[in-house]
């Protein structure tokens, strides 16, 4: 059988089922991406109120604000070569003559220090930047935690 003897009708109804599946599958990847726009859009938002929230709480508590979203970068070396490495925190905060780096967390896991990712975050915050301490923000539950790291020389 040769492509001019297959009957037209079968010809458009294969072509209209190949459209019909392109259209679906572009569809379902509109859907897919716009959903996932809207959760990190939710994030964002969520982030931006809890921050604005762990604000107002360290100001309540004496502390006060000394920069926002600080960006600080240090140094290491890789097999001899140096790299350089850049670390933004929520906060840098003053109690006194204390200095801190406040890290502000939302949600049910992040604000836990036995959360792997959240603890090496503050870990590296109490490394790069010269501050006395670091601070754990709870947005959720209005709570503030210092986080003291047995560093040694």
């Amino acid at each position: 059988m040769e492509f001019r003897d297959i009957p037209p009708e079968l010809l458009l109804a294969v072509a209209g089922a190949a459209l019909f599946f392109g259209l679906v599958q572009t569809l379902r990847l509109a859907w897919r991406s716009a959903r996932q726009r809207r959760r990190i859009e939710r994030c964002r938002e969520q982030g931006a109120a809890g921050e604005a929230r762990a604000e107002a709480l360290l100001r309540e508590l004496g502390y006060t604000i000394v920069g926002r979203q600080v960006a600080v970068s240090y140094g290491v070396q890789i097999d001899g070569e140096p790299f350089t490495v850049g670390l933004r925190a929520d906060y840098l905060v003053a109690h006194g003559q204390r200095r801190y780096v406040a890290e502000v967390k939302t949600g049910r896991l992040a604000p836990r220090i036995d959360t792997p990712a959240t603890r090496r975050q503050l870990l590296e915050y109490r490394l790069a930047f010269d501050v006395d301490g670091v601070l754990l923000v709870d947005a959720e539950s209005r709570r503030v935690r210092s986080v003291v790291f047995p560093l040694h020389a």
